[in-house]
């Protein structure tokens, strides 16, 4: 006689480490490319001043972002539209290859002014497929959260972004960058360069294990209403949407704003933080690369402890107490000179940024509704690139207004902080709350609170 045994609960570290592994190596463009390398290499190497340069990466950034803001939620729907999972694998492979070819193109991007616009449309494009791709990989977050464990799983996510960051820094520094590099050029723009084709190739490798993904929870049901309509018709079901979220679900709505204000604040603290490191603090380019390493260690740790107090606390309360942090360490910088100043307020800056972003992604996975995750991650990069103007935009004008680099923090600074004040009336979540547990507009309990 033979009992049936019961299915043990599924197993999910193996497809998460899957998952974060696309995270890993993303840090290539995330990090390296538009962080602490190449746009350093276009703002000091390329264009013909700082101050110029600083305002057209801004205004390409601006750009992109437009373009992001009128696709993504409706490429988020026609995602959903679907149904199928391993659809969405294969689309994030095709966004992925975008930005790995956008990548290796930086490799023609001479240290010359006449070679600043190529280099600019380069990052555009790479800016652009990065964040679409983020809507498919961050509704995968659907299927591989346990309830009660989704801020863990958002943080390690994003921990795993930082530690690829870190590896392919230090790589890149013993390889490539003077003095320490073991490799030296005749042309001192061939670094930054080579390390453009070597972010390539780490982005393709490590963004293959997703699309093999074999997730430990079945895919919610396809987007039924989504799939009745075309491309144009996906833009007036989403409008029929947003009309009716304000009517159920303004809690959703009301956190889509706030977080798409300061997740634009925490874009530019990361996207300019290099930039600021070289022009105003006065770090050289190895300098730069020691700090991006030490920034990626902090933010890593941040972010995996984040999203521990996010399952304990819920993650508005994590999300408050590093807006606040961050607000505070900006308006130091403000005044503040010499590397020293720069390293311990912008190691600060990073140990706060990984929980901000951590536990936004998670609060949204509680609120989706199934079957529309592609949808409401799409509109979650809309709501944040329909105001990524905001943050490039003040950081050039203050540049313009007093004349030198150092304002555009001032800029950064008050972006985080209107970020943080929409965020206040917004209804908070436990969290033991799993991914869609939330969604509907109801309220969770009365602990929510802040």
């Amino acid at each position: 006689m033979t009992t049936e045994q019961a299915p043990g609960p599924p197993r999910t570290l193996g497809p998460l480490v899957a998952w974060a592994a696309w995270d890993w190596g993303s840090a290539a463009f995330n990090a390296v490319i538009t962080t602490f390398v190449f746009t350093v290499y276009l703002t000091s190497g390329v264009a013909a001043d700082e101050a110029s340069g600083s305002s057209a990466l801004a205004n390409t950034i601006a750009i992109a972002g437009v373009l992001v803001a009128l696709t993504a939620p409706v490429y988020g729907q026609r995602s959903d539209a679907s149904g199928a999972e391993q659809g969405r694998q294969r689309r994030l492979a095709l966004l992925t290859a975008v930005i790995v070819a956008a990548t290796a193109l930086m490799f023609f991007v001479q240290g010359s002014p006449s070679y600043l616009l190529l280099g600019l449309v380069l990052l555009g494009i790479g800016t652009f497929a990065y964040e679409l791709a983020q809507v498919e990989y961050n509704a995968m977050i659907y299927r591989l959260a346990p309830p009660g464990r989704t801020g863990w799983v958002s943080g390690v996510g994003w921990s795993a972004g930082y530690l690829g960051g870190i590896v392919l820094l230090i790589g890149c520094l013993l390889l490539f960058i003077a003095p320490i590099g073991a490799i030296t050029f005749a042309s001192p723009d061939m670094g930054p360069r080579v390390i453009a084709l070597v972010c390539a190739a780490w982005f393709a490798v490590w963004a293959i294990p997703v699309l093999f993904l074999r997730f430990p929870y079945p895919a919610p049901p396809g987007d039924t209403e989504a799939a009745q309509v075309g491309w144009f018709g996906s833009y007036a079901l989403l409008v029929r949407r947003l009309v009716e979220l304000g009517r159920t679900d303004r809690n959703l709505l009301g956190f889509l704003v706030a977080s798409a204000i300061y997740r634009d604040g925490l874009t530019a603290v990361f996207t300019f933080g290099g930039v600021l490191a070289a022009g105003t603090f006065g770090l050289s380019q190895t300098e730069v690369i020691f700090f991006a390493i030490a920034a990626n260690v902090v933010s890593a740790l941040g972010a995996v402890v984040g999203g521990m107090l996010d399952d304990r606390v819920g993650p508005k309360r994590v999300i408050i107490v590093a807006l606040i942090a961050l607000v505070i360490v900006a308006g130091a910088l403000l005044p503040a000179s010499g590397t020293s100043a720069f390293w311990i307020g912008g190691l600060f800056l990073s140990l706060f940024v990984g929980p901000a972003q951590a536990c936004s992604r998670s609060y949204l996975a509680r609120l989706v509704p199934p079957g529309r995750e592609g949808e409401l991650f799409g509109l979650y990069a809309t709501t944040g690139r329909a105001v990524s103007f905001l943050a490039p935009a003040l950081f050039s004008l203050f540049i313009t207004i007093f004349g030198e680099q150092r304002w555009g923090i001032a800029g950064i600074g008050i972006v985080l902080l209107i970020g943080l004040g929409a965020l206040l009336p917004v209804r908070g979540i436990p969290g033991r709350v799993g991914a869609g547990a939330a969604a509907g507009g109801t309220e969770t309990t009365s602990a929510a609170g802040v």
